[in-house]
């Protein structure tokens, strides 16, 4: 007499074809010591945390069949926690995002790779919510978060929605928790270290300092000038007091490179000034900081 199928034997046997359909696309990276994963997000291309990744020295990665192949470093961006390896020779098929919805209370699973095996956890979203900016000062889009606790191997691994599709890349965040960077924020970050190897950063060319106003408030006076840079073509002068950007109020300096850091290199912005003592708007043009 055939076993009856039970709920519990349902969800198994739906979390099992998941990671057999993903596990493909995962790779684990080997780098000095440091045992992570990754996936491939395009052709040869292999997105994993930058946090996890040696900062030289040669780097490998392990396809699912057990192959080793060489790695070289395009580009990585520790404020997004991410980095792009080419993998030259892979065959391996890049993964597709979904685009369902990310809700707390949905359930997940984290499919990462060990020793050409599939590393599995699994978990339930904890909290969801708009974007948000690391402590690097990257731009996050989204905020994820899940309960429960990563290995270090699985790091880089693909979170996997009830639907079965991916929609980003676990990672240990502060304190043991596990993030997941959104699919958008890798695409966005991925593809951006793809044509230029790096990430632009906003950049205004002044050295600002917090002064204390007569309203017992403070702001931003421009201490320095780079001749070369956006502040110094849109007319920013020396001892200029940043009061606004955008019709925003910048209470310090602190404010002030926060909300720069999430602005998009080439935007326009209207920066509220006082300039011995008179109100002056000026329009500057946000640039690319310079490499050091």
């Amino acid at each position: 007499m055939a076993s009856q199928s039970s709920p519990f034997a349902d969800l198994s046997s739906a979390f099992a074809d998941a990671v057999a359909t993903t596990s493909p696309h995962i790779v684990e990276v080997q780098s000095h010591r440091s045992l992570a994963s990754g996936f491939f997000w395009r052709e040869g291309l292999v997105v994993t945390p930058d946090e996890t990744l040696a900062e030289d020295g040669k780097i490998e990665v392990e396809l699912a069949d057990g192959t080793v192949l060489d790695a070289a470093l395009v580009g990585r961006d520790p404020a997004t926690d991410i980095a792009l390896l080419r993998v030259a020779g892979a065959t391996a098929q890049a993964v597709a995002f979904g685009s369902d919805p990310v809700r707390a209370g949905a359930l997940t699973l984290i499919v990462a790779a060990a020793e050409s095996a599939p590393l599995v956890a699994f978990g339930m979203i904890a909290a969801a919510g708009p974007s948000w900016q690391s402590m690097r000062g990257g731009t996050i889009d989204a905020r994820i978060e899940i309960d429960g606790r990563l290995r270090h191997r699985a790091e880089g691994g693909l979170a996997i929605g009830g639907g079965g599709e991916a929609f980003g890349m676990a990672v240990r965040g502060p304190r043991g928790r596990t993030l997941i960077i959104p699919a958008a924020t890798i695409d966005r970050v991925a593809g951006q270290l793809a044509d230029h190897g790096r990430v632009p950063v906003a950049y205004i060319g002044a050295g600002l300092r917090d002064v204390p106003l007569e309203d017992g408030t403070n702001a931003a006076m421009v201490m320095t000038i780079d001749r070369q840079g956006p502040a110094a073509a849109a007319g920013l002068q020396q001892g200029d007091i940043i009061l606004s950007w955008a019709g925003k109020r910048m209470a310090h300096v602190g404010a002030l490179l926060h909300t720069l850091r999430a602005t998009p290199v080439g935007s326009i912005v209207t920066l509220g000034v006082q300039r011995g003592g008179a109100p002056v708007e000026l329009d500057i043009t946000i640039g690319d900081r310079p490499a050091r």
